[in-house]
């Protein structure tokens, strides 16, 4: 049984990761409407923490995500969004269609 209301989509992308004063890098392995997971994070911020994710997809600009840390796990984070905001949806709609 699937607890989760919304789809996961398999990515690779690259992406920053910003939590304060603190950066770091990572790859975006997964999205859906409500988070993201990051694997081979060169931070890891704890649980709890608000962090701001920009992600890099070419030929588009990088797209903007903020959200709380909910999971760290080694060099895996997951992210669950602040809000579910419409915006969101559409980015992650054009991550489905390009990875799809």
């Amino acid at each position: 049984m699937n607890r989760r209301n919304h789809p996961r989509f398999r990515t690779k992308f690259d992406v920053l990761c910003s939590a304060g004063e603190t950066e770091g890098a990572g790859t975006l392995v997964n999205i859906s409407r409500s988070g993201a997971c990051l694997d081979n994070t060169s931070h890891q911020p704890e649980i709890g923490t608000k962090v701001r994710l920009y992600v890099f997809i070419q030929p588009v600009c990088p797209f903007e995500l903020a959200g709380e840390v909910i999971r760290v796990d080694g060099e895996t984070v997951a992210i669950r969004y602040d809000n579910l905001d419409p915006e969101v949806g559409r980015l992650v709609d054009d991550v489905a269609a390009l990875v799809g």
